[in-house]
């Protein structure tokens, strides 16, 4: 069954061995904003003209991580040498070229043997920026498609759900819950059809994880939807990606019809009888259809909107049928973990939290891009180290984690470990892996409005919590943030705040108070500053004496006053 697979791997190594230098350049949407795609036309012709077609190769390939750099191109010898460019632009071309054979380009060099390379441990992005995203057969040549072939070919489904549990594998989409469970209760559930579906919907503001992995290495997530097909008795699976991420819905599709020509996808993959078919449904941009009710109501083409639960998907999902549903990121993790084992996988990360995650680093950060390090990893090195500081020099004043369902880490705990339980201690989450940074001139204040609009104007409007509860509170904050705020609208802040998180029908709402709660927690003060002077006096208001809690600062609540 592999010997298809190795004739692949040979051919394109033999193609690629008549190569003494390989020019790189990012096509990942980042980069592609900022001409890349012309860069390599340049690249292209610059290499053309002098006649070193025959020994130097351009090609497109995905995402490299350091996007704050941007455009980049790395260049790869014979000899494994790598050198990387920053800041490249079309006329740098003759430069480029010219040095294939001596010293790198000085002025665009961008050095490697730094914390933003080396401290990172790539799984899931272990290809990005190493593979032309459109070539499966760079994707086989990288041991592309072998766990799949081990899957249903060595393996039982029952024993590839075992190593999906003793890999300790959670979902990254944002809820944690552990996968192999999720897989286990779609197996055993009764249906004479079941379905696959890869949440692609990424709405968090901030957060491009999922979409530099479906650009830079699309075959991956059809692996691993492919393995979790086989795996739970699936036949079909769907990609349910953002209307807005063109880019990868076009790699996507390019994806299923090289997967579809190497019988990787479609009836009887690898001269089996496992058949799995995907499809790819577009989403409009509604944030409330990452919640898995709401995906599924508008794959039936339905409005998107949650349902209650139970049942749920697991036994009674699309079209009524058991479905599995996982993000891109947990999927990404499905084909590297039947390749090396489960125990290989829990070997990384915390106690409880295994593996690595994937992290977008944005806001007041110099190294503004992509990463992925092990569970557990303190906040301080993500930021100090790995990302580079705080841009401008300055100070960090807080964290935001989670998206609109996150919170914000003051700096005060930059030294906590990056894992789920970590993160919920301090009110905050994992989500599915945004990570804003936020100096000493950010407004908390503002930040919690910002995210209180955000999800006010994508709430779905089915339950009453949500639909009204998100608008008062925004009001609320609209109050604090021009300084017109009383005393009583912090206390009717945070009664709405529990109001909207105890009785709202599905996650946006539940956890729309999360930034709003975390703020009050530890910059409590900057609420009481925004209080208008009339009103402080009116009530003789003044700043609550902060208690411990679980060796963490903390504000007592707002005592209520008498309207």
């Amino acid at each position: 069954m592999y010997e298809r697979l190795e004739e692949i791997t040979l051919a394109e190594q033999e193609s690629t061995a008549r190569f003494s230098h390989t020019v790189n350049v990012c096509m990942a949407a980042g980069c592609m904003s900022s001409r890349s795609d012309a860069i390599k036309d340049a690249l292209t012709k610059e290499v053309e003209a002098n006649g070193l077609e025959r020994w130097c190769r351009v090609r497109g390939v995905g995402c490299m991580g350091l996007c704050a750099h941007g455009p980049l191109v790395s260049v790869d010898t014979d000899q494994s040498a790598e050198t990387l460019y920053q800041y490249v632009t079309p006329d740098d071309a003759p430069a480029i070229v010219g040095a294939l054979e001596g010293p790198p380009v000085e002025r665009l060099h961008c050095p490697t043997n730094v914390p933003f390379f080396q401290r990172q441990k790539k799984i899931v992005l272990e290809n990005s920026g190493r593979i032309d995203p459109e070539r499966v057969e760079e994707y086989i040549a990288a041991d592309g498609y072998t766990a799949l072939i081990k899957a249903i070919t060595e393996m039982s489904p029952a024993e590839v759900i075992d190593e999906i549990i003793a890999s300790g594998l959670r979902g990254r989409g944002g809820g944690g819950y552990p996968t192999g469970l999720k897989w286990t209760t779609v197996a055993k559930s009764e249906g004479d059809t079941k379905y696959v579906i890869c949440n692609a919907d990424e709405g968090d503001p901030g957060a491009f994880m999922d979409r530099s992995v479906l650009e830079s290495d699309p075959h991956r997530i059809l692996e691993g939807m492919a393995i979790a097909g086989y795996a739970i008795g699936a036949g079909q699976g769907y990609i349910y990606v953002r209307g807005e991420y063109p880019l990868a819905v076009a790699r996507l599709k390019t994806a299923i019809r090289q997967a579809r020509r190497v019988n990787m996808l479609g009836s009887g993959i690898a001269g089996t009888q496992f058949a799995f078919h995907v499809d790819i449904r577009l989403g409009a941009g509604a944030f409330v259809c990452g919640e898995e009710t709401a995906l599924i109501a508008s794959i039936e083409g339905k409005r998107g909107q949650p349902r209650p639960r139970p049942p749920y998907p697991a036994e009674y999902g699309l079209w009524g049928q058991p479905t599995l549903i996982n993000n891109v990121e947990t999927l990404a993790n499905v084909a590297p973990i039947i390749r090396n084992g489960g125990d290989w996988y829990a070997s990384l990360g915390t106690a409880k939290s295994k593996g690595t995650k994937v992290f977008a680093l944005a806001g007041s950060i110099n190294n503004t891009g992509l990463i992925e390090v092990p569970m557990g990893t303190p906040l301080r090195e993500i930021i100090y180290e790995i990302g580079g500081g705080v841009s401008g020099g300055g100070q960090c004043k807080a964290i935001q984690t989670g998206g609109p369902s996150g919170g914000c880490i003051p700096a005060e705990f930059l030294d906590t470990p990056v894992d789920y339980e970590s993160l919920a201690a301090l009110g905050s989450i994992m989500g599915s892996g945004g990570m804003i940074v936020m100096d000493e001139s950010a407004s908390m204040v503002d930040v919690a409005r910002y995210f209180m609009e955000f999800c006010m104007t994508e709430s779905c409007g089915r339950c009453v919590p949500c639909r009204v509860g998100t608008v008062h509170m925004h009001n609320l904050l609209d109050k604090f943030s021009h300084h017109e705020a009383a005393p009583r609208d912090l206390v009717l802040l945070e009664k709405l705040c529990d109001m909207v998180r105890n009785t709202s029908l599905c996650g946006l709402g539940q956890t729309a108070p999360n930034p709003v709660l975390s703020t009050l927690r530890y910059f409590r003060h900057e609420y009481i500053a925004a209080i208008t002077e009339e009103a402080a006096d009116l009530y003789a208001i003044t700043p609550a004496p902060p208690t411990s809690r679980n060796g963490a600062t903390q504000h007592a609540p707002a005592q209520e006053v008498a309207s």
